[in-house]
Formats: C-alpha cells, structure tokens, sequence
C-alpha cells in the first residue's frame, strides 16, 4: 500500500510558521479510490464519524479502494456554498483536517482523504441524480437532522404539502433530499441496476424504518409502482451514532489550523470518543466497519434508546436552563454542580428506569460518561448549537420519557422544567437581560403565538408537544405552572432547587 502525501502541499497549504508537524496525512494513495458510498449532508459530525471511520479503513486494508465518498449538498446557504467551494472546486481536493482533544487538552490532527468528490447539487442538480445511478454506488448516507424527514408528527406519513417537496414533484431535477433519491431509484429501476442501501445517520429512534417511510412516501407521490418497488427492493439499516462535533466558528478555525500548521478552509474538532452500532443489512456489499470496532448487531433500536433518552435528552435538558443562565459553553454549563446534578437526576431517576438496555450493557457507566463528555473545556461547543432546533429534537429526545412518566404516576418535574425552559427560551432572552439568536426552523407560524401567550397553558398546545397530552395531566400542569413561574420571577436557579427537590416536598 502507498503512504503518499502526493498532492497534498499544493492543495492544502504547506506545514505554516509556529504549527506542529504531527498532523497525520492519509496513509493510502488517494489516486487509487474511487467513491462506493454517496452521502448527502456533508456537516461536521459526518466528518469526524463517518468520514474517519472510511479514512481508517482506506489505511488500513488494500481491498477498499471502491470505498471512498462521494459528498453531496444540497441547500443553498452561504456556509454550503463556502464548504462547496473547499470541497468541491478543488482548492482543497476534498480534503480536511480534523483535531481530536481529550479532556485534559491532549490534541491530535489528522488530514481525512476518504471524501474523493463532492457535487454541490444547487449548482448542478441533474450531476446529483446522474451521480447516484452509477452502479459504483452502493450505498446512499444521510445526516440530514431530526427534523430533515418531513414526516407528519401524528400519522408519520410523509408530507407532500410541504412546499420544497410540492416544488419538486414538478422539477425535471429535484432538489430535495428526498425528491433526488427518489429520482435515482427511479433511474436505476428503470435501466435494470440493483438499487442502493440508504443508511440514515441521524439521532433518531428506528432512523432506517424512518428514511424508508420518507423514501416511499415521496416514491408513492411519484409512481405507485415504484413506491412498492422501493418497499420491496431498497434496504434501510438502523444505525446508532455517537460523537460530539461542535459547530467551527471563525476563531476556532484559525486556532485550529494554528494548531496543525495547515490553511484549512473548513476544519473539524471533535473528542475523543466515538460509537458506531449499525444494523447489517447491505444487499450490495459495505465496507469492513467491524475492523474498527463498529458493532453490528440486530438490537440497534436498544443502542438507540440509551442514546437518545439519556444522552441527547441530557444534552436537551442542559441546554435550555444554561440559555438562560447565560452560558455560552456547554462546557461551562456541565461544570456548574446544580446543572450537573440536574443531568444527573434526569438520567439516574427518571430516564434509565424507563430504558432497557442490552446485557452487555452497563448504564451505570453509560450515565456516568455523559456528564464527563460534556463537560470537556476543550470543545468549544455552544449552547445554543445544541439548544436550536428543540422543535424537531424534543419530540425525539423526550416525549417518551415525559409520556411515561406521567403514564407511571411518576415525577414529572425535569420534563416540567425542560418544557418551561423552552417556553422561557424562545424570547431570545437570558436571565441577566442579555439577547441571544433563537432558530427554530421547524415551529410553525401558528406556534409563536401560543409559545409567547400571557397562559403557560397554551405553549403545551403548539405543534412539537400538542400529541403528548400534557394539557390534560394534572400531575404535569401543576409543576410546570410553578417551574414557569418561578423562572419568570426568580430565574434558573430557584427553579432548579424546585426541580430538584425530592419528590414529597
């Protein structure tokens, strides 16, 4: 196998003055891999999982070279154009730096080559298409968000309505996630070629029942036939995914490339750990994650169950009560001892108890490196990073745990505060008067108004919380009434001693 840094100097600017000389460079001939894996959404978290895991496997065996991805964007921001321009006009080659930091500031860089193209689809949307019925192309990944499914919250069916997809079921070349995929299983149908595995990658419970009933949904839109085709003939694993890649503002990227000597228009952090559990269902082949300690096994739903109601609930829970406060750093917030304490209760006394693991698995260890991540001082991840969007990731995180809770005649109190936190969030204002940006791209219009109502009441009726049915819990109201209040009045930390008081007080 050739270890070649062939290309690299020109493309990414050479070691500069005052950065290490310890960044890694990818230990396989980049000239030699071709893309077998497409993946649409092309964020940081991809980067420093999926996108390591590959450059791992490219370095590490001689029969992956059909392996490399092919990365795909498809909106039109101005943070998409800028990545498309690092990655896909080959001022970068598709190359980019990732630096790892452990809890004590131990770093370590590395130059990821596993994404060999990249077509930026607003530029070019029929290269989208045309690109996924290569034959080449065994399996299509996703991160598109929570909320990137359209999928209707009471049915779970998928939503023609909405206006991007109601746009693209009249284009000759669709823009959306959903309306490509489709258009490409259609194509390769059509000219009789096998159809892609589509891998979801993004935190949701079953994600791969989910992108099927989103790929259906739109298939059925277009052609009946080809809705039970896809049913039938495209595979969708489950997958369970884990690692923090906090958002690279302009000062981090100039530290970052401080650190590792390179001129990287678009570098990546992350920590140092990561999980992968992913459900073996590939018709057309996939590469040897297990090398690498992915764990294939039929029980990703357990896998994701933890996750979501332990860790990304945690993450959740944090995040609205630290808005407030006025934290900037989820850091900060997990190192402030009643925040900590409130994660802690969350997951030990309301979540776990609800959650049944596998045999292998101790949560007790689980919940105990939760905190820990969090609070790394080495990752510069933001509140409001994780904060944003609470629309389309409550519902994931936390509607079942708050469901049962109250189905149990248990302490509603956490998911009471949760709720209330967000109520108060959505003002845009902290606690000490400071303004912050609130994106909730996934409230409707009809949602401001009952979220900003002068009754509490009102907000449990907008559209992410109004299936729980927590209007109707009177074991629920009376808390959340109180919690709503006393963060109107006394702030975070009053409502916290509330919300963390034992139960019969």
């Amino acid at each position: 196998m050739s270890n070649t840094n062939d290309g690299l100097v020109p493309i990414i600017t050479a070691l500069a003055e005052g950065g290490t000389a310890t960044t890694t460079v990818p230990a396989y001939d980049r000239k030699k891999v071709t893309a077998g894996l497409a993946h649409i959404g092309v964020g940081n978290f991809h980067r420093v999982h999926q996108g390591v895991y590959l450059d791992d496997l490219l370095g590490s065996r001689d029969d992956h070279n059909g392996w490399g991805i092919v990365g795909i964007g498809l909106r039109d921001a101005d943070s998409s154009q800028a990545k498309a321009r690092a990655y896909a006009y080959k001022e970068q080659d598709c190359l980019y730096t990732v630096t790892r930091y452990t809890n004590d500031g131990t770093q370590t860089s590395r130059i990821v080559g596993s994404m060999v193209e990249y077509i930026y689809g607003p530029a070019d949307p029929a290269a989208v298409v045309a690109r996924l019925c290569d034959p080449a192309i065994k399996i299509v990944s996703l991160t598109i968000t929570e909320g990137g499914y359209n999928l209707d919250e009471e049915t779970g069916e998928f939503r023609l309505d909405e206006p991007a997809i109601a746009a693209d079921l009249t284009r000759e070349h669709p823009e959306t996630v959903f309306g490509v995929l489709t258009a490409a299983l259609a194509a390769r149908r059509g000219a009789g070629v096998p159809p892609f595995t589509v891998m979801s990658c993004d935190n949701l419970r079953q994600n791969g029942q989910t992108a099927r009933r989103a790929v259906v949904g739109c298939a059925k839109a277009v052609n009946t036939e080809l809705a039970s085709w896809s049913e039938s003939n495209v595979a969708f694993p489950n997958s369970m995914v884990d690692r923090i890649a906090p958002t690279v503002s302009e000062e981090t990227r100039e530290n970052l490339n401080l650190a590792t000597g390179i001129a990287d228009a678009v570098p990546a952090l992350t920590e140092e750990y990561r999980q992968w559990v992913l459900e073996d269902n590939f018709p057309l082949g996939r590469p040897a994650w297990e090398d690498l300690g992915v764990q294939l096994r039929p029980d990703v739903e357990a896998f994701e169950a933890i996750k979501g109601r332990l860790l990304n609930a945690s993450h959740m829970m944090l995040s609205y009560p630290a808005a407030l406060s006025g934290y900037k750093w989820v850091s900060e917030a997990a190192n402030d001892p009643a925040i900590a304490d409130l994660l802690n209760r969350f997951m030990a006394v309301d979540a776990a108890p609800l959650v049944e693991a596998p045999s292998d698995v101790s949560l007790t260890d689980y919940m105990s490196m939760v905190v820990r991540r969090f609070a790394n001082p080495f990752l510069p991840d933001t509140v409001l990073r994780v904060a944003h969007d609470g629309a389309a990731k409550l519902p994931v995180f936390h509607r079942a745990t708050a469901e049962k809770l109250i189905a149990i005649g248990a302490d509603p109190r956490r998911e009471a505060l949760l709720l209330a936190a967000f109520r108060r969030y959505t003002n845009g204002v902290d606690d000490h008067g400071n303004s912050f940006e609130v994106l909730e791209p996934h409230l409707e219009d009809s949602d401001w108004p009952l979220l900003k109502s002068d009754n509490p009441l009102d907000a449990l009726a907008a559209s992410p919380f109004a299936a729980w049915g927590l209007a109707n819990s009177p074991a629920f109201v009376k808390p959340y009434l109180e919690l709503v209040e006393l963060l109107e009045k006394d702030g975070v930390p009053v409502a916290l001693q509330y919300a963390l008081a034992d139960s019969d007080q």
